[in-house]
């Protein structure tokens, strides 16, 4: 497989910036272009380990910047696969010359969550806990980031591994006693198959009843302020936010276009939408406005 590397910082200038790189020419293509301060072959370099240097252009020897490179041995690293991540400054230019010159010597350009999609498909996590890495970035509110971490940990896949376990585990029982009752195996009778039945149907309800809870932490809930005009929804918002984001003035039709914010309230996350005044109106602006109100008031 290709050796893929991406900046894994968000784009603009910070303090530090990193390049990622994962699989099996990761460290050869590394080696080309880091020089260490303290030489050493990569066999005898242990994984989690982090070394200082500067990065090099090979071909004109220019020394592009002073870095540090945090070692990831297989199958111990979030792809399984060899890799390393370079700690340059977050300057724009001088990241973007670490990525070029590991493209130039025989890196491909990760696609958008390719470091991810190689931990699934290498077996290190679940389709469950690839959801969960995206909604920790995504998180608005510490409730929406606990639920995130607690499935990334793997609490959904291990319910789910038991009930399937429970599941497998009567099938097992029902068919031993029927194919060999002349051995000593504890006979399962209808009555104690429909209890572990009703027992494992609770905890799968229990399971489904939840994914609302979860909808809710993670999407939010949507809230549209409406009414007449002048009757205080923008300084309704505005007091909700505790600071001025709408316009409040005495005169019908300040707020024209709809106006969203998200704010917490004891851990969930509420989307709240400032809405023009609803009237009768015959100039244009404010019939598509109505309508856009309507519309955001789910009527």
């Amino acid at each position: 497989m290709s050796t893929i590397v991406a900046i894994s910082t968000a784009p603009g200038i910070g303090g530090i910036g990193i390049v990622r790189m994962s699989g099996e020419e990761c460290f050869n293509i590394l080696e080309k272009i880091f020089k260490a301060k303290n030489p050493e072959k990569i066999e005898d370099i242990k994984g989690y380990t982090i070394k200082y240097g500067n990065i090099i252009d090979p071909k004109t020897n220019e020394n592009i910047d002073e870095v540090l490179v945090s070692y990831f041995k297989k199958p111990k690293s979030y792809t399984t696969e060899n890799m390393c991540e370079i700690n340059s400054h977050g300057g724009n230019i001088v990241i973007k010359k670490i990525l070029e010159l590991c493209l130039k010597n025989g890196a491909k350009l990760a696609m958008p969550g390719e470091f991810t999609k190689l931990a699934f498909l290498n077996g290190r996590i679940d389709l469950s806990q690839v959801e969960s890495i995206i909604d920790i970035i995504n998180a608005k509110t510490d409730k929406e980031l606990k639920a995130s971490m607690n499935q990334l940990e793997g609490n959904l896949s291990k319910t789910l591994a038991n009930i399937k376990k429970q599941i497998l585990d009567l099938l097992v029982d029902i068919e031993a006693s029927i194919d060999y009752p002349e051995y000593d195996v504890e006979e399962v009778t209808e009555e104690k198959a429909k209890n572990k039945l009703n027992e494992i149907e609770q905890k799968l309800k229990l399971l489904y009843n939840s994914f609302e809870n979860g909808k809710i932490i993670k999407e939010g809930i949507k809230v549209a302020i409406i009414g007449r005009p002048n009757s205080g929804k923008s300084s309704l918002l505005n007091t909700i936010l505790n600071e001025d984001r709408a316009i409040v003035t005495e005169i019908e039709g300040t707020t024209r276009d709809t106006i969203e914010e998200f704010v917490s309230i004891k851990g969930i996350p509420f989307k709240i939408i400032d809405t023009a005044g609803i009237r009768d109106a015959e100039n244009e602006v404010e019939i598509i406005r109505n309508k856009q109100v309507k519309k955001s008031s789910g009527k």
